[in-house]
């Protein structure tokens, strides 16, 4: 027979409380963790207007600012997840300001109205011509 131990709490009690790169892997804004935690080192996730490094943690009621391919979301955190799941289930980890969602919006339909204006090539670019670029892009 096992004893049965009682119980220990702490006096505090805390918030479930995740990694932030973990839960932006999770909300679906970035690909993979280490993304996130890319991101994270490079200044492009703000937690409660302080920079946010990988390790920081994300408490329900958090206001995250979060530049990534897509845009700037200004969001708050409504629910912490470690876990990945479907984009309907993301999507209710968090609520975007509307603020955020019209700025968005604006900055697509512009760059969709630039497209326009961009010439389509002539033809296939030839070797000589992907040698320039990748040296122009500098990959060489």
């Amino acid at each position: 027979m096992v004893p049965v131990r009682p119980e220990v709490r702490s006096p505090e009690i805390r918030p479930p409380a995740v990694r932030i790169d973990k839960w932006l892997w999770a909300a679906r804004f970035f690909k993979t963790r280490a993304l996130a935690g890319r991101a994270c080192e490079l200044g492009r996730i703000q937690s409660n207007a302080t920079q946010a490094k990988p390790a920081r943690e994300v408490h329900s009621g958090d206001r995250l600012r979060i530049e990534n391919e897509g845009g700037i979301f200004e969001i708050e955190v409504l629910a912490v997840s470690a876990m990945r799941g479907p984009a309907a289930v993301a999507q209710k980890l968090y609520r975007e300001s509307d603020a955020s969602r019209e700025a968005r919006l604006k900055l697509a339909e512009e760059r969709k109205a630039m497209r326009q204006y961009a010439p389509l090539p002539e033809r296939r670019p030839s070797k000589r011509d992907r040698r320039r670029i990748i040296q122009f892009r500098g990959r060489a």
